[in-house]
């Protein structure tokens, strides 16, 4: 993580490195980003290798297609996730993260102390139930049974082997260019034979297994859903009753024109594609969150102080009752200072760090910040010929001490409190362009410099990019991370692992970048690949608010 900020700091924002695939450029510079995925995003497209890999895993889903096909998805699915939809869901968070408190409390001493949990399981675990609740409307109960069911266990793992697989796209791009359906087939049933032991060949079977494990399970739920729709059953339904996301989209879809409308294929597609983009993500960010409160006490005491307040005004507590954060949506959203912990969480350690463009014609990139050209000489525009590589480094975007200050590497909260209100025009934003700028009036302006923000749908930051890529369930992920954390921190207390092992050492949690932000326990303590998140957790103590 570190390489990956320190190249940006030390040669500008756009560096041309060498790599086996020949020039490739990595890009933090605002103005160039905003033309990479806003205003020239059609010549910066997705991979070939990365586009055809995802369709074979997830199917025709938003991750799986591009241009009118893309477009024609994204129209449909863009009104699912509004916020008067997120109002709906809520509840259904809420009682998943209640239910994970609760999980949590039951394996601590009744004496007040503390035990030693790995709670980054448990995250996952309600994770994939809110998603799987909340979008699918799927009943996966992963926290209230012992083990994960085949699905569960099959969305858990898909993230990590698909992380193990990316040197492999290239080879399936040939193989699904140059034979029939039928032969890559073959291909794939003689690489995953089980005569050959090796690991690697094991990983590809496991693979194959995962994939078509969550496709039996898509097919079901999308079939049941469909059955309850042509008997007209949802359609008749309350508008005010809850219901999950893929109820609305196929609400949405059937009420809409044929020529607009999308397949069984591509809704199936959508399904694989929000578990996914939902689960590993929202895991890591949310486990960043109460590691980070953890490190820092005098602000997990300022976060439940807050929580405790709002929670005093609201008629859903009463005296008595154990401590549940279930308050109004605008309520939850609107909380000052769990904002600012999401928010600066999100910022420094976004879940998907880098991603990766392809220029499909020569074009030029202008630079906000003039960087040195191979001749010495600093420039304001670079060059990009066909087919060059280009690396959007979100990670440098979201530090960029131009941008952000010179404390942009400092996790405080607190900067999100004493921010002006007021948000910038986008830099040349066409007119009518999807998603181009969706940030709230209200979202405190930083990441700003001379009327020159960052390409962003969510507080002029790139963690859920801009333009018709961007995240489109970005609100759902920040409306589940602020009401677990609300729902943990209300009833627990965490704090960093203390205690020695056999061998004199105390458990250091490191945080690795593989795709996504792994967290591991370093040696000698632990064996520094395994993923957990061990903290000490104990009941809340009336000394415990700020």
């Amino acid at each position: 993580m570190d390489y990956c900020v320190n190249l940006s700091e030390q040669y500008g924002g756009a560096v041309r490195l060498n790599g086996p695939y020949g020039d490739t450029v990595y890009v933090s510079d605002p103005r160039a980003l905003h033309h990479i995925v806003v205003k020239d995003q059609h010549i910066f497209e997705e991979l070939e290798d990365f586009i055809v890999s995802n369709k074979l895993v997830f199917g025709e889903g938003l991750i799986s297609t591009i241009g009118e096909q893309h477009r024609r998805q994204r129209k449909l699915i863009s009104p699912v996730f509004s916020t008067s939809n997120m109002r709906r869901v809520l509840s259904t968070v809420h009682d998943i993260a209640d239910r994970l408190a609760s999980t949590i409390t039951a394996k601590l001493p009744t004496d007040g102390s503390h035990s030693e949990i790995d709670v980054l399981p448990w995250l996952s675990r309600c994770a994939l139930d809110s998603i799987c609740n909340g979008v699918l409307g799927y009943s996966s109960n992963s926290l209230s049974v012992a083990e994960d069911d085949a699905y569960a266990e099959a969305v858990r793992s898909v993230g990590f082997l698909i992380g193990k697989f990316c040197l492999l796209r290239p080879f399936v791009l040939i193989v699904t260019r140059y034979c029939s359906p039928y032969w890559a087939r073959k291909v794939l049933d003689l690489v995953t034979a089980p005569w050959i032991p090796t690991k690697f060949m094991r990983d590809i079977r496991e693979m194959r297994r995962i994939i078509e494990t969550m496709d039996c399970v898509s097919r079901k739920v999308f079939a049941e859903k469909k059955a309850t729709m042509e008997a007209d059953d949802m359609l008749c339904r309350d508008g005010d009753s809850i219901l999950s996301m893929m109820d609305i989209m196929l609400k949405a879809n059937t009420m809409s024109f044929n020529v607009t409308r999308l397949t069984d294929a591509e809704l199936l597609g959508q399904m694989n594609v929000m578990i996914f983009a939902g689960v590993d993500t929202t895991t890591s960010a949310i486990a960043r969150c109460v590691y980070l409160l953890a490190q820092h006490p005098c602000i997990q005491a300022r976060l439940r102080s807050e929580i405790s307040d709002a929670m005093k005004s609201s008629r859903y507590q009463e005296d008595g009752d154990i401590p549940s954060a279930e308050l109004p949506y605008d309520v939850l959203m609107g909380l000052p200072f769990l904002d600012g912990i999401v928010k600066e969480t999100l910022r420094l350690y976004p879940s998907l760090p880098l991603m990766v463009r392809t220029a499909t014609k020569a074009t030029t990139l202008p630079l906000h910040f003039p960087v040195r050209s191979r001749s010495g000489e600093p420039t304001s525009t670079i060059t990009i010929p066909k087919g060059t590589q280009v690396i959007i480094s979100i990670l440098a975007a979201n530090r960029h001490q131009g941008m952000w200050g010179a404390d942009a590497n400092e996790w405080r909260p607190e900067r999100w409190l004493s921010s002006p209100l007021a948000v910038p025009p986008d830099m040349d934003t066409p007119v009518g362009r999807e998603d181009v700028t969706s940030t709230p009036r209200s979202t405190p302006v930083l990441g700003v410099k001379d009327g020159v923000h960052f390409p962003s749908v969510y507080s002029n930051m790139t963690t859920f990019l801009a333009g018709s890529r961007s995240c489109i369930g970005f609100k759902f992920a920040e409306m589940q991370m602020k009401q677990v954390l609300a729902t943990l921190v209300l009833r627990l207390h965490f704090s960093l692992p203390t205690q020695r092992n056999a061998q004199g050492h105390v458990k250091e949690i490191q945080w690795k970048l593989k795709g996504f932000h792994i967290p591991v326990v370093k040696t000698p303590a632990g064996d520094g690949v395994t993923p957990q998140v061990p903290l000490n957790v104990r009941l809340v103590r009336n000394d415990d608010f700020a």
